[in-house]
């Protein structure tokens, strides 16, 4: 029983001596990026692409506006062929709207992705290249909630902006 003890109580101080020489870090890559130029200048050509397609919604949605008002102020003088005429036009606008909306999202989140991708790159880069100078064997991102606790002097964000160029 003793000798079970003494193993267990080894162990612990083993391990415990194992752990503690383990190099933790932490970073907010949700606040990096907002930091880096190149994730500003992605993010303002998504808005400006995604304003064309808002714009021809727009304009769309007037469209449809506009022949819901011509069918509701002549309604009561068309003959019943010209309303299921006038109906099916309306329909047919109005599913062409949802398909556009959709079509659009598919294309800006494309976009966001392609513009992106280069700024994730190298921000993961940076990241990786920090972490292997400065011998940390784990890195956590807290912006994804994932870190409850850590100290202020293992954040490695300030070494990753001065890596990157980044006041």
């Amino acid at each position: 029983m003793k000798k079970i003890v003494l193993f267990l109580a080894c162990g612990l101080v083993f391990g415990n001596m194992a752990f503690a020489q383990t190099k933790l870090g932490y970073i907010n890559s949700a606040e990096l990026l907002k930091m880096m130029p190149e994730a500003k200048k992605a993010d303002s050509n998504i808005q400006a692409y995604t304003k064309t397609f808002q714009d021809q919604l727009q304009s769309m949605s007037k469209e449809y506006e506009k022949k819901v008002q011509d069918y509701q102020a002549g309604e009561k003088t068309m003959t019943d062929a010209i309303k299921e005429v006038k109906v099916k036009e309306i329909q047919d606008l109005q599913g062409r709207m949802e398909a556009f909306n959709q079509s659009a999202q598919e294309k800006v989140d494309k976009k966001r992705e392609e513009l992106l991708k280069p700024v994730l790159d190298k921000a993961d880069k940076a990241i990786k290249d920090v972490a292997k100078e400065k011998a940390y064997d784990y890195v956590f991102d807290s912006s994804v909630g994932s870190l409850l606790y850590a100290k202020d002097s293992d954040n490695i964000l300030p070494l990753v902006k001065a890596k990157l160029g980044i006041k």
